[in-house]
């Protein structure tokens, strides 16, 4: 009798302190962190139990995408409403509940630049549990993991190593213009949806560089990784309840059907790649190639620990071929829309196409020529970043500038409202305005960190000279070879997945020159 009473009680107090901590999570905490927000001059809506600011995210998220909105560059009301709404009810001081999670929304330059400048302070928040079925590797790590990684993949994106990648850049983009050449009339025009085929350039570009292989092979990879995005995304957007991804719903099925096809896919080519080393006939000018070649010399030189092991390379490839293709097709395709919409730069940006490569091959020092193609870029990547914010984590109590912020806090950095905001760039900070980049990114900013397409800091993409040479390539093939300009029936719906991207596509009209 005296052992059972002793189990129901031990029971009782472990019930007991899973309720707390419970409790803690969804209303106490949260209640102080507001507490202490409210204190240091912040304000927002109130701690709503468990969902915070999330239905009112949800609810405005649908209404912004249900239509088109009339051609503007204006788009943050479209992509980030949330966002948007707080600061102009509440002002830049403005924090917001992602769940039981208070978000600071950072708007000050420098307080933006001491955030990224300092990436084992202020580290990647805990990526959402599910997003660990659609890629991990070294967007997702922190401090030495990181830095591990970091190192072993820098090799892949050297300078001289980006030369060798320029002849699959190219076999890539001439089979989207030889795709599009079957479509479009030599004589008069035809309208076509470019939006699908960069997706398919990118995709075919990342599976050349990074494997080897052409689109066709890597075809399954990227579209189960593309289904797979969209799946994060809905998961994302709602609260995450603790052990809910082990639950046999039809999503987390899916999900779990995805990675290890995926997974699979991508362990066959690091074995055969491997197996191929061993007998010296493997090729070592691919990105996988030039990672194995590091991993193995580092583990040669220091041992084991200072290596990959099999499952952290997959991930790597995982990322390789997600980033890899989502950023240089997102920023392809805006990049087209906004030329479609002014003729005057691209036809002034054809011009110095033709005359650095007449009707020739490009090459890759010629490309750095390209003056007014980078200030393209770079207009299209402030107006329109891949990726419209950036998130770090408090993990201690922290002096930021003159705020003091508690652990548990959360900090937002939204590159696209910094991109679009008047006090920065002026009256005309929604127009499309080249002559802004003619002296460079820091003339342009004024030395502020206003500007941060690709991050900023230790952690700016590791992959952005990769993205900015592909986009480059391409821009100069297609200026070669066709101009264009806006369907009637192109609808502007700029939304995120993952990337920022065109909801309906990006219906053009296409003449072949």
């Amino acid at each position: 009798m005296e052992i059972l009473q002793s189990s129901v009680a031990v029971c009782a107090v472990v019930l007991l302190i899973y309720i707390w901590k419970i409790l803690n999570w969804v209303w106490f905490k949260p209640k102080k962190l507001e507490k202490c927000l409210r204190q240091q001059g912040f304000n927002g809506n109130p701690y709503r139990l468990l969902f915070g600011d999330l239905k009112e995210l949800e609810m405005m998220a649908k209404i912004a995408k249900s239509k088109p909105i009339n051609f503007s560059n204006d788009i943050v009301p479209r992509v980030m409403p949330l966002i948007k709404n707080s600061v102009k009810n509440y002002g830049e001081n403005v924090f917001l509940w992602f769940g039981p999670t208070p978000q600071v929304v950072i708007m000050e330059p420098e307080i933006i630049r001491e955030v990224l400048s300092k990436s084992y302070i202020f580290q990647k928040p805990p990526s959402h549990p599910i997003a660990k079925f659609l890629v991990q590797g070294l967007l997702s790590y922190d401090t030495d993991k990181w830095a591990k990684h970091r190192k072993l993949i820098n090799p892949a994106f050297h300078s001289e190593k980006l030369k060798h990648v320029l002849p699959s850049f190219y076999l890539s983009c001439s089979d989207m213009l030889s795709k599009w050449e079957k479509i479009v009339s030599s004589e008069g025009s035809s309208e076509l949806d470019v939006w699908p085929y960069l997706q398919m350039l990118t995709s075919d570009a990342i599976s050349r560089t990074a494997f080897g292989s052409s689109y066709e092979e890597g075809r399954k990879i990227f579209e189960l990784q593309k289904e797979q995005g969209q799946l994060v995304m809905l998961a994302r957007n709602s609260v995450y309840i603790p052990g809910w991804r082990f639950l046999p719903t039809k999503i987390n099925r899916r999900m779990k059907e995805i990675t290890k096809e995926v997974e699979s896919s991508v362990q066959s080519i690091i074995k055969k790649r491997i197996k191929a080393m061993e007998t010296g006939e493997a090729r070592s000018d691919d990105l996988l190639g030039i990672l194995l070649e590091s991993n193995l010399k580092e583990i040669q030189r220091y041992g084991s620990n200072f290596g990959m092991n099999l499952r952290e390379v997959i991930e790597e490839c995982k990322l390789f071929y997600f980033a890899g293709q989502e950023t240089t097709a997102s920023l392809l395709v805006w990049t087209l829309i906004l030329l479609s919409k002014h003729l005057d730069w691209q036809t002034r940006a054809r011009e110095e196409v033709l005359q650095v490569f007449g009707s020739g091959k490009p090459d890759f020092d010629e490309l750095n020529r390209l003056k007014i193609v980078t200030m393209i870029f770079h207009e299209v990547l402030r107006l329109y970043p891949p990726a419209i914010l950036l998130r770090r984590m408090i993990h201690n109590e922290t002096t930021i500038g003159k705020m003091l912020l508690p652990a548990g806090v959360q900090l937002l950095m939204p590159a696209l409202l910094l991109h679009h905001d008047c006090k920065i760039w002026g009256d005309d900070a929604n127009e499309f305005n080249l002559e802004r980049f003619s002296e460079g990114v820091s003339k342009a900013t004024n030395g502020q960190l206003s500007y941060f397409p690709f991050g900023w800091g230790p952690r700016i993409c590791i992959g952005q000279s990769f993205a900015m040479l592909e986009a480059k390539i391409a821009l100069a093939m297609v200026l070669q070879n066709y101009s264009f300009e806006l369907s009637p029936s192109y609808a502007h719906a700029p939304y995120t997945v993952i990337t920022l991207q065109p909801q309906y596509g990006a219906l053009l009209i296409l003449r072949k020159l």
